[in-house]
């Protein structure tokens, strides 16, 4: 029997839509940069080549509907609302042709970033994680089953604080769509089922502080909340 020198974290899982069970969580990748005008808005230019990524532990799942505390170290916590993969199946080397068979289902997604400190870290060009990787950052509702949504390929994206809009855009304009991501990513990682894909935010991007209310949704998908509590 093995004997760990602590107990052992519980494995953080997610509940699906309509299913009693939960889809554990493997591995978070999210892209960076994949809608174009968010890319102006931070400044940069997109890279039509390929996508590029960064990780989250997934030690960093929030479900949606809870309440998070403002993080320490930043003065500028910013949310992103996006799609997100769960991968059912592994894929190793996949085309984008066949990419898609590894899809379990879809989710709203928040990115909830520590944006001085990923921007401070860009400038002199280090790793984002402490800008990115942030303790209770990557929020998820219900994963909903493709045998459900389908794989959405368009369809309107919105994010509201405080009832006020602040994201609005359109799957339709990801620069990479997600059976190209999946094939992308495939080609560096045995992907597996439990990892999540977080593709990407549009424009539209901004600070919360805490009492602030996150409330976003995805046409087919349903919705995600966060509520922002006191810093610890």
């Amino acid at each position: 029997m093995t004997s760990y020198a602590f107990p052992a974290p519980a494995w953080p899982a997610a509940p699906i839509q309509g299913d009693a069970r939960l889809f554990p969580i493997r591995r978070i990748f999210c892209v960076g940069r994949n809608y174009e005008a968010h890319a102006r808005e931070m400044g940069v230019e997109v890279d039509r080549e390929a996508p590029f990524y960064f990780t989250k532990s997934a030690l960093a799942f929030q479900p949606s509907g809870t309440t998070a505390p403002y993080p320490p170290g930043t003065a500028n916590y910013h949310y992103e609302m996006e799609l997100v993969v769960a991968i059912g199946r592994p894929a190793f080397r996949v085309d984008a042709a066949s990419a898609l068979e590894a899809v379990f289902g879809y989710a709203c997604g928040l990115d909830m970033t520590r944006r001085d400190l990923q921007l401070a870290a860009r400038a002199v060009q280090r790793p984002w994680d402490l800008g990115k990787d942030v303790e209770q950052s990557a929020v998820l509702s219900d994963i909903v089953p493709v045998a459900t949504c389908g794989h959405p390929s368009a369809g309107a994206l919105e994010l509201r604080v405080n009832g006020v809009t602040r994201q609005s855009s359109d799957l339709g304009l990801l620069i990479w769509p997600v059976a190209p991501l999946i094939a992308h990513l495939s080609r560096f990682y045995h992907l597996a089922p439990g990892d999540l894909i977080y593709t990407g935010t549009p424009e539209g991007v901004g600070a919360v502080v805490a009492g602030d209310r996150i409330e976003g949704s995805i046409a087919g998908l349903g919705t995600i909340a966060l509520t922002i509590g006191d810093p610890e």
